[in-house]
């Protein structure tokens, strides 16, 4: 596997005008979609919908923020969507089934674990257009999508979790700590790509400022590190936690939709002053119970490609072609500090909007094999 990081900045000048969404002004919304379609054009008989994985639509991560595009679209349409709330794996082949007896004219499957039913459908519907969340709905690892009428919708969080890698390692510094820590839900692409930006990050702020925070919870080089082989809050996922919280850390990544609160409950029990990062949505935002020990998170908008794929359906213009989501176009992107911004070492956000500006350019390219 080859980890490059090119180390050449672009000027303040430029960094000075990105403070983004660190200061809670970036133009990609973290609730409101913008639109990008004609929100008054809707073909005959529209029929959004939606089908989530076993995480639900109140998991404050990529179901939600699915949800809400889809709802958002539905509302400027004037269209009623179905939304299909899976509670287990087995729930999603039944519910492709029933979008499709139901008459959807444009299915959006959020995540991986629905790639083979979003497949099966596609194919034997090549009317129906399809979307799916984070995959590339290549169930044959032949480097395309499986049916032409499916359209991926990923996102290249290496990027965004190199900013907050880099916030992590900062504020570990700060502490007189020098140590951050990650685990996963599952291990697969979607999940193990903020982990590399995330430590990648780290490393260039050790690089920058001749420091040496380490990271627990996984190795970017050898592509190993701590899983909970799901993506539920449950006693796996707080040992899990626990595990890594044992190494000392001060900031801890949790990647996986709720198992966030799996490590907020650790945190509670540790009596220490640990911070994590969210990922997917606003967490701080999102979840309020944890909005104390939320440092930032690493966003992806997931809504707002939901809503422009819905929108250019409803008009006829459904475009199969993958969107990926970067820093360039704010598909990701760091959310804002909330109440922590006062307390940040001095300059960081300065370094970060640098440090996002150069990557934007071309100067520095976060790589790993788990981007899209």
């Amino acid at each position: 596997m080859t980890i490059s990081t090119t180390k050449k900045l672009a000027g303040i000048t430029a960094a000075a005008g990105l403070i983004f969404a660190l200061a809670g002004c970036g133009s990609a919304p973290e609730t409101t979609p913008t639109s990008t379609g004609d929100a008054g054009a809707v073909v005959d008989g529209f029929l959004p919908c939606l089908i989530s994985d076993a995480g639900g639509w109140n998991d404050k991560s990529f179901n939600e923020s699915a949800k809400n595009g889809m709802d958002k679209a539905a509302a400027e349409l004037d269209v009623a969507p179905l939304e299909f709330e899976s509670t287990n794996d087995n729930d999603y082949a039944p519910n492709m089934e029933t979008a499709v007896a139901e008459g959807c004219t444009l299915i959006v499957a959020v995540g991986f674990k629905l790639a083979a039913a979003t497949v099966e459908a596609a194919n034997a519907n090549p009317d129906i257009d399809f979307a799916i969340i984070d995959d590339y709905a290549d169930t044959d690892f032949d480097g395309t999508t499986d049916a032409p009428n499916i359209k991926p919708l990923v996102f290249n969080t290496a990027e965004a979790a190199y900013l907050g890698g880099y916030a992590a390692a900062a504020w570990s510094a700060e502490a007189g700590v020098n140590k951050v820590g990650t685990f996963g839900g599952m291990q697969i692409p979607s999940v193990a790509v903020f982990m590399d930006g995330y430590q990648l990050g780290v490393e260039k702020y050790n690089e920058d400022k001749g420091a040496a925070v380490e990271v627990f919870g996984w190795d970017v080089a050898t592509q190993e590190g701590a899983f909970t082989g799901a993506f539920d809050a449950n006693d796996t996922a707080k040992q899990t936690a626990q595990s890594v919280l044992d190494q000392g850390i001060d900031v801890i990544l949790p990647v996986g939709g709720p198992i966030y609160k799996s490590a907020a409950a650790a945190i509670a029990d540790s009596g220490k002053s640990t911070l994590m990062l969210g990922v997917d949505s606003d967490l701080a935002v999102a979840d309020t119970s944890v909005t104390d020990v939320t440092l930032v998170s690493i966003m992806k908008a997931i809504d707002v490609a939901v809503y422009d794929a819905t929108i250019a359906a409803a008009g006829g213009e459904f475009d199969p072609a993958p969107y990926v989501g970067t820093l360039e176009n704010e598909g990701v992107k760091l959310s804002s500090f909330h109440d922590f911004e006062s307390q940040l070492p001095d300059g960081l956000l300065d370094e970060l909007a640098a440090l996002q500006a150069s990557i934007i350019a071309g100067d520095i390219t976060v790589e790993s094999d788990n981007s899209p």
